[in-house]
């Protein structure tokens, strides 16, 4: 097995990861996930309303509606910008509660209204339900701006891992589609090509943060038989895939990761493709730093790298905290 030196900042989410149920039933993982999330959430900031609302999305999610979770911190700007959160697991894990802290913590640092959007999930739903259901879901938030109290101009999507295959994808379906507009787009640790064909899945693959067989397992769920023939809209980094005409985007990864090279792949094939694109690199750092905001300084600082650029992309100034 690989010898990691890995930040302190991410003690606290190792231990979070290590008490994950090893358990392999779907519902037991999927729990636990949702545990896992709870494990480094903080309260949340004063002033911020939450609230769970079902967005009319005909055509996608349960029977046309799709259940989102809304963060209006205090302060924000009336119209606020938006930033749309799609949370990680791997297409078969995840939720608005393994999402929660990480979309609280958005709206607090970027001061903008947040909605954090449940996607179906395979095996259930393969693919193509979960990207059809965010851009649904980006659809309806834009068509329906004012009662969000959000500038439909100033909207921007953040995914990390799974979360930020989705992003991908929901910002070629809006280009694809004429639309609604997008900001920016905001990439963590993703998961953008079904195959290990990089130095970081070989290298990494034993690591901490995350394993390379649930990856495998992960990609067989969400594509099944279309594995290795996939749509790019699946597959981002597939030979075909265009990238050309895709919002700006700020990618972070973590430096032991499988899915390292995903992100300094995505970030070379949007510069050949003319889009404004930048990487960073949380050194020493495992998949899932973003959790890890509240367990050290340098965790904090690449949290808020991603704010910062969110922020200046969706037009908001500098965050005063409310107390």
């Amino acid at each position: 097995m690989t010898a990691y030196r890995i930040h302190p900042d991410m003690a606290e989410l190792l231990a979070a990861k290590a008490a994950k149920p090893k358990n392999l039933d779907l519902a037991v993982q999927r729990q636990g996930h949702d545990t896992y999330g709870a494990a480094l959430a903080r309260e949340y900031p004063p002033g911020m309303r939450v609230e769970d609302q079902g967005l009319d999305c005909p055509g996608a999610g349960r029977e046309g509606t799709v259940p989102a979770r809304i963060y209006h911190p205090a302060g924000a700007e009336t119209p606020a910008g938006c930033v749309m959160y799609l949370h990680g697991g791997g297409f078969v894990l995840g939720s608005l509660e393994s999402g929660d802290q990480i979309a609280a913590g958005i709206a607090r640092e970027v001061g903008a209204v947040v909605v954090s959007v449940d996607y179906r999930l395979a095996p259930e739903h393969p693919f193509p339900a979960a990207p059809e259901d965010c851009y649904a879901a980006l659809a309806c938030v834009s068509r329906n701006a004012p009662e969000f109290g959000i500038d439909p101009s100033r909207i921007a999507i953040w995914g990390d891992s799974a979360g930020g295959n989705l992003s991908v994808a929901t910002c070629m379906l809006a280009r694809d589609r004429g639309g609604p507009a997008i900001a920016a787009q905001a990439v963590v640790y993703p998961t953008l090509i079904d195959r290990p064909l990089s130095r970081s899945h070989r290298e990494h693959a034993d690591s901490p943060g995350l394993g390379a067989d649930f990856m495998d397992r992960a990609w067989n769920a969400y594509l099944g038989e279309e594995r290795g023939e996939a749509s790019p809209y699946a597959v981002p980094l597939s030979e075909g895939a265009d990238l050309a005409g895709l919002p700006p985007a700020h990618v972070h990864i973590a430096e032991f990761d499988p899915l390292a090279d995903d992100g300094r792949n995505y970030v070379r094939r949007l510069l050949e493709a003319g889009v404004d694109a930048e990487l960073h690199v949380a050194r020493d750092m495992i998949h899932g730093f973003v959790r890890a905001r509240e367990s050290g300084p340098d965790a904090a600082a690449e949290f808020a790298a991603i704010c910062r650029s969110l922020r200046a992309h969706l037009r908001i100034g500098t965050r005063i905290e409310v107390q």
